[in-house]
């Protein structure tokens, strides 16, 4: 089946806000078998909306609406399906009660204009709002099921979840297979060159199907299959998944939809492993995605944002003369990315230490090119490595790039 959705406001036009919600729906309509071929956004207007809503009916099996349910008088979504549809509108009981509750519950008189959040069109099933006030709608007209949900993301993903799924597959899924997915998750390779050595299965798929996703630091492939059970569907996504670890293994680090720093802490947890760090340019951010992580406190010992010479030398023990002076490598060197990781790791006494120094931008520093970052890791026991780093981008893609490196590194020499 075809999908589109549309997402109603004038924010969204004005860019004052990201239209977040299309990129979460269509990821949850893929994974249930159905296809998006179009996103529309519109502004709040009565004619434009009926015109977005009317056009998109003659391309698309479902109809997926955002936005504009709220309780002023630019909110005009289901004023507007209505009238596509032919049908009025009518106060759901049940929705009003809540919303009356709400403004009780608090003290607070509640204006007429809130009534409109309970509005539902004639003959669609409400979609109560676990998390806000305005109720959404699922209703079917002429072989086309209609989707309406809140703007807010908070409110929107909890009722597509626990409203708008089951009511697809009860109404508009009764003769689809069920799909099931696995992602695989890949490190230290790019899109282009992962896609290169995957090209001929990527050409030749039909089922499984085969799409990859990238983003900052890493790139995720999802295998999909349809199938009667469970079990049938695994052994297609299991064959299929060997043969693209056996061509990937020095990039593939796990086969669900987990940060490469999730499968790190959970590897170095159970081995009674700890680990230690020190950043420059990147400021904490390692630290910061190790720490986000559950579990973290066991194999995290701690570590030092060492911005300044000043800070590399004292807490750190940089010696001077590599830092400054005639003939000194800097601090954005090979040399410094390898001190600072062996004195963490020694400091810490941790199994395994992390380094960053470089140059994040926007400007230059020491003379030397933005994106030039060097990262150390030294373990207990073994000779240190440190890698040289040319990146490109902004600052901030510069020091998640960086991170997500370094991370990839510590993962290829736990895996080994």
């Amino acid at each position: 089946m075809k999908a589109e959705i549309i997402a109603v406001g004038t924010e969204l036009l004005l860019g004052q806000i990201l239209n977040t919600n299309a990129q979460y729906l269509s990821q949850e309509l893929a994974g249930m078998g159905i296809d998006v071929y179009f996103q529309t956004v519109v502004g709040d207007n009565m004619e434009r909306l009926r015109h977005a809503i009317e056009h998109a009916a003659q391309r698309a099996d479902i109809l997926l609406l955002t936005g504009g349910i709220g309780p002023t008088q630019d909110d005009l979504t289901k004023d507007a399906l209505g009238a596509v549809l032919g049908r009025s509108l009518h106060i759901d009981q049940q929705a009003m009660d809540q919303v009356e509750k709400f403004f009780a519950g608090r003290g607070v008189v509640m204006t007429e204009n809130n009534r409109r959040q309970a509005l539902v069109i004639d003959g669609s099933t409400p979609l109560p709002n676990e998390t806000g006030l305005a109720v959404g709608i699922a209703i079917a007209q002429n072989d086309r099921f209609y989707i309406v949900l809140p703007g807010p993301p908070k409110e929107m993903k909890p009722m597509f979840e626990a409203q708008a799924k089951p009511w697809l597959q009860l109404h508009a899924l009764t003769n689809e297979l069920p799909i099931y997915s696995k992602m695989l998750k890949f490190a230290g390779i790019g899109e282009s060159l992962l896609e290169d050595k995957l090209l001929d299965l990527i050409q030749a798929q039909n089922d499984p199907t085969i799409a990859p996703y990238a983003k900052e630091g890493e790139v995720s492939v999802r295998i999909s299959t349809k199938a009667k059970s469970e079990s049938e569907a695994m052994r297609k996504l299991d064959a299929l998944e060997e043969q693209i670890q056996k061509r990937l293994s020095q990039n593939m680090y796990a086969s669900t939809d987990v940060p490469i720093e999730k499968v790190i802490v959970d590897m170095m947890a159970s081995r009674g492993l700890t680990l230690s760090a020190a950043e420059s340019c990147t400021g904490g951010l390692l630290m910061e995605s190790i720490t986000a992580i559950p579990g973290s406190s066991s194999m995290f010992l701690g570590g030092i944002v060492c911005y300044s010479n000043q800070m590399k030398e004292k807490l750190l023990h940089v010696p001077h003369a590599l830092l400054e002076g005639e003939g000194a490598p800097g601090a954005v060197s090979h040399e410094v990315a390898e001190v600072l990781a062996e004195h963490v790791r020694m400091i810490a006494d941790s199994d395994f230490g992390l380094s960053v120094t470089g140059v994040a931008g926007p400007a230059h520093s020491e003379r030397k090119p933005v994106g030039l970052v060097y990262i150390g890791l030294a373990e207990r026991g073994k000779q240190t490595e440190v890698f040289e780093l040319r990146l490109s981008g902004n600052r901030d893609a510069i020091r998640i790039r960086t991170v997500k490196t370094l991370l990839y590194r510590l993962w290829q020499r736990l895996a080994a």
